[in-house]
């Protein structure tokens, strides 16, 4: 009860806080290609239940449907507004809709689509779905160059099952293993300060 209060307290200030890099990202995004500026995405969350999740748009419109599922650096479905916003992880904000809502968590295993959650085993499945999925963990701070990891593979589908799926759960399940207040505090101090030094590289 404790955390889901300070996910209510801190999406909420979040929303409100942020509301004018929203209304700047929003109006980038708008501006230049056309389509919503919301992404929304199938992703599996507590106890196997799915959800919607949001984004801000950072590729052409439809580019699920053009393109690989996996995202990796220098794809060209990716905009120029939506390069920055990944780099920065400011595409990920609108996750505090979700985590206001109930279906995420401010810290938690990063949710994954039905597809890759099924190369889980049914007991590592059991595991990371005990909890809300979260905006930000250890594996979204140890693996944040996700992106360039996999470019440097011939096929980044098969590089992210084999081994970055394998990584992530074994961060999964060391925060999983061991959460709380103060862990979850400490996660979110070390993400700013990642999200600072890319923005000073």
């Amino acid at each position: 009860m404790t955390k889901r209060a300070i996910d209510i307290l801190g999406s909420l200030f979040g929303l409100i806080f942020l509301s004018p890099l929203f209304a700047v990202i929003a109006v980038w995004v708008k501006l230049e290609s056309a389509g919503p500026i919301f992404f929304r995405q199938t992703r599996v969350g507590l106890n196997g239940k799915e959800f919607r999740i949001f984004k801000f748009r950072s590729m052409n419109q439809n580019a699920e449907n053009s393109g690989p599922s996996i995202t990796t650096k220098g794809d060209v479905r990716i905009t120029r507004s939506g390069a920055f916003i990944r780099k920065y992880k400011l595409d990920e904000l609108p996750q505090l809709l979700n985590v206001l809502g109930g279906t995420m968590s401010l810290v938690g295993p990063r949710p994954e689509v039905p597809f890759y959650m099924n190369q889980y085993s049914s007991e590592q499945r059991k595991i990371i779905l005990s909890v809300r999925p979260g905006m930000t963990d250890y594996a979204a701070i140890e693996l944040r160059d996700e992106e360039s990891i996999l470019a440097s593979y011939p096929d980044s589908r098969k590089a992210y099952v084999e081994v970055l799926m394998p990584r992530k759960f074994a961060l999964y399940e060391k925060y999983i293993l061991n959460h709380g207040f103060v862990v979850d505090l400490c996660i979110i101090g070390r993400t700013i300060l990642a999200i600072f030094e890319k923005s000073t590289t």
